[in-house]
């Protein structure tokens, strides 16, 4: 190490860096590395996604690995991933009273199905409406599901977390996960010789 080097992220927190990204994930699903905060713990990681149907957005989200050797209040180990997700909603979807329960069983139903060891889980359920004025007036009324969650993963493979969070997002945006025996088949890329379907 060179003067004014920062010094190499811990191994813990390089290990559980290589599980963020997963080799696979839905073909509705497309992930990419984004930007991580870097003032809420010494070393942090993220990743992005979003969900389509065909050219339709339906729901996007991120998904933040933050690692403090030393922990934090409230953290129960040295591990912390905070989720965001975001989908639009129908309003009468919305407007139902049982949304926000039911969408928080979304989250622990998809890390309890994954296997992934967690504690201390908390987070809200918001549902926002979008109306337009003025110039705006003629926009169509909009709904969203928006959660924010965090939680203590007990393991340094964070892979069963990012499957439970796609399967979150996957839920929020109206399509139901695969069960644990099926695997997602991925369209073959086309190639130059396949036949041409009009």
């Amino acid at each position: 190490m060179t003067l004014g080097e920062p010094p190499a992220p811990p191994a813990a927190f390089r290990r559980a860096l290589e599980t963020l990204r997963p080799a696979e994930v839905r073909p509705e699903i497309e992930l990419e590395d984004i930007p991580a905060p870097q003032r809420l713990a010494p070393y942090s990681g993220a990743v992005g996604a979003s969900v389509y149907r065909e050219d339709d957005e339906l729901a996007v989200g991120r998904l933040i690995m933050l690692f403090d050797p030393d922990g934090q209040r409230g953290w129960e180990g040295p591990f912390r991933l905070v989720a965001y997700v975001r989908a639009d909603m129908e309003p009468e979807i919305t407007s139902d009273p049982l949304l926000g329960p039911v969408a928080w069983s979304w989250l622990t139903e998809a890390l309890d199905s994954h296997g992934a060891n967690y504690a201390a889980a908390g987070g809200t359920v918001t549902r926002a409406v979008s109306e337009g004025f003025g110039n705006k007036s003629e926009d169509p009324v909009t709904t969203e599901l928006e959660l924010r969650a965090s939680w203590s993963p007990l393991d340094e493979d964070l892979s069963a977390h990012v499957a439970a969070w796609c399967d979150l997002m996957c839920l929020a945006a109206g399509i139901p996960p695969l069960p644990p025996d099926v695997a997602a088949l991925h369209p073959r890329p086309a190639r130059r010789d396949d036949p041409k379907v009009p």
